[in-house]
C-alpha cells in the first residue's frame, strides 16, 4: 500500500488533527523485553537525516518506521527496540524535527519531518533552551523522545505567542496548548 502523507497543518481543523494523531499506530515498545543489546551503527544528524554506517538513508519509509521504535532513556541514550534486541543509536542533538505548527481552537499541532503529528500539551510538553543569543524550542514527543523546532516552527510559534501576547506580562511570552502553559523565554 503507498504510503500518503497527512494534508498540510493549515488544511486541517482541530478535530482532524486529533484524529491523525488517534490514527497513528506505534510498535508497544513499552511491553518489550528484549534479552539483546548492542549498537545499531545508526545517526540521527541536527538536521533530522538518518545515517547508517555513515550512509544517509535516503527511503523516507525506512526512517519513519525506525522513528516508531525510538526510546530515550533517563541517562539520555536513544535506543531502536525490537521484540528481540535494543541497539543504542547515536542522536546529535533531537531524534526529530518540528517543521511546521498551526494554532487550531487555542491548541498548538506540530508536524514533525516523519509526517508524523503531535499535539502540544501536558503529555508533549514545549521547553526552552539555549540561551537568548541562540535559543532552542523541543517539543517533547514520546518515550522521552524530542522534537526540535525548525527556524520556520520557531518563528510560526512566536507568532502564535504574540498574537495572544498581554501587554500586562511584558517578558512572559508563553503559548497554551489543551490546557498547558509553556514559557518561550530562555
Amino acid at each position: 500500500m503507498p504510503y500518503e502523507p497527512p494534508p498540510y497543518l493549515a488544511e486541517l481543523t482541530l478535530a482532524q488533527i486529533a484524529e491523525q494523531v488517534a490514527q497513528r499506530k506505534l510498535p508497544p515498545v513499552e511491553g518489550w523485553a528484549p534479552a539483546q543489546s548492542g549498537e545499531s551503527h545508526m545517526r540521527i544528524a541536527g538536521d533530522g537525516s538518518w545515517y547508517h554506517e555513515g550512509g544517509l538513508i535516503r527511503r523516507e519509509a525506512m526512517v519513519r518506521a525506525f522513528s516508531g521504535l525510538l526510546t530515550r532513556d533517563e541517562a539520555q541514550q536513544h535506543w531502536l527496540v525490537t521484540p528481540f534486541e535494543k541497539l543504542t543509536i547515536e542522536v546529535e542533538d533531537a531524534a526529530f524535527i518540528a517543521v511546521d505548527c498551526v494554532q487550531r481552537e487555542g491548541e498548538i499541532a506540530f508536524r514533525l519531518n516523519t509526517d508524523e503529528l503531535v499535539i502540544a500539551g501536558p503529555d508533549n510538553a514545549l521547553r526552552v533552551a539555549g540561551d537568548p543569543g541562540t535559543p532552542a524550542i523541543y517539543l517533547h514527543v514520546r518515550r522521552g523522545c524530542e522534537a526540535r523546532l525548525n527556524r520556520s516552527t520557531y518563528t510560526q510559534l512566536i507568532e502564535v505567542a504574540l498574537d495572544g501576547f498581554d501587554d500586562d506580562l511584558v517578558g512572559k511570552l508563553s503559548v497554551t496548548s489543551l490546557g498547558a502553559t509553556f514559557s518561550l523565554q530562555v
